[in-house]
């Protein structure tokens, strides 16, 4: 972020993605996606080498639908649905088992906004299960008004995800904060400001085009809106 902070219209609620934003999904979600495959295997439902990693992490911010299709276009649909039970059931357990992390930060900058009277949400395109164990597991549930996911709310993109979320709760000035085009999309498609989050390394810079400001550490954020109007 560049020392000369831009002036921003101060929120009344920041909207959080969660893989790439709040969680190093990478902590979690690589051990369970190789076991996922070593069980597709011995299912007769995969021959053949695990994907490369790359294709799975380039594809985190899609929906599940989307993350197979790129990940095994060959497969069927009820390969892809076999794999949206068994990837959701090994990060779990992932999950309960310890060792996963948020990024440097994250839990004092949404302690210092929640203590400044900022509701906080999530909106993100994972499993409303996998969400909520990331946000019981790390112990931030009492930070959160509200956690949406495309899973929960049934959503087709991060755009109606946003708008409902703003929508129940009345809220029309938000921060959507992101790592990928989908959060840029979404805080856009529904007039808000963007934050767009460059130091998760899995989206391409290009992604947050758009946004209203990019930020390189998490903890930037108390300053924006410290300094915000």
């Amino acid at each position: 972020m560049n020392n000369a902070l831009p002036k921003l219209k101060k929120p009344e609620a920041i909207v959080f993605d969660m893989d790439g934003t709040l969680f190093q999904t990478e902590s979690l979600l690589l051990p369970a996606y190789h076991k996922m495959f070593d069980i597709l295997r011995e299912e007769g439902l995969h021959s053949g080498p695990t994907p490369p990693e790359e294709l799975i992490l380039g594809s985190l911010g899609q929906l599940l639908a989307q993350i197979w299709h790129n990940v095994m276009p060959e497969a069927d649909e009820a390969v892809h649905r076999r794999a949206d039970e068994l990837l959701l059931k090994l990060e779990i357990e992932g999950l309960e088992a310890g060792g996963t992390l948020l990024y440097p930060q994250v839990v004092e900058t949404l302690a210092a906004l929640h203590e400044r009277g900022v509701r906080l949400f999530v909106a993100s395109n994972g499993l409303e299960d996998y969400i909520h164990s990331i946000v019981v597991v790390h112990e931030l549930k009492e930070l959160f008004e509200g956690l949406y996911s495309a899973g929960g709310q049934g959503t087709a993109t991060k755009t109606e995800l946003l708008r409902i979320l703003l929508d129940n709760h009345g809220i029309s000035d938000a921060w959507m904060v992101g790592d990928r085009s989908s959060d840029v999309e979404a805080g856009k498609g529904n007039n808000q400001t963007v934050i767009g989050c460059a130091y998760a390394g899995f989206g391409k810079q290009e992604e947050l085009k758009g946004s209203d400001v990019i930020i390189t550490a998490f903890d930037e954020l108390i300053a924006l809106y410290d300094n915000a109007e």
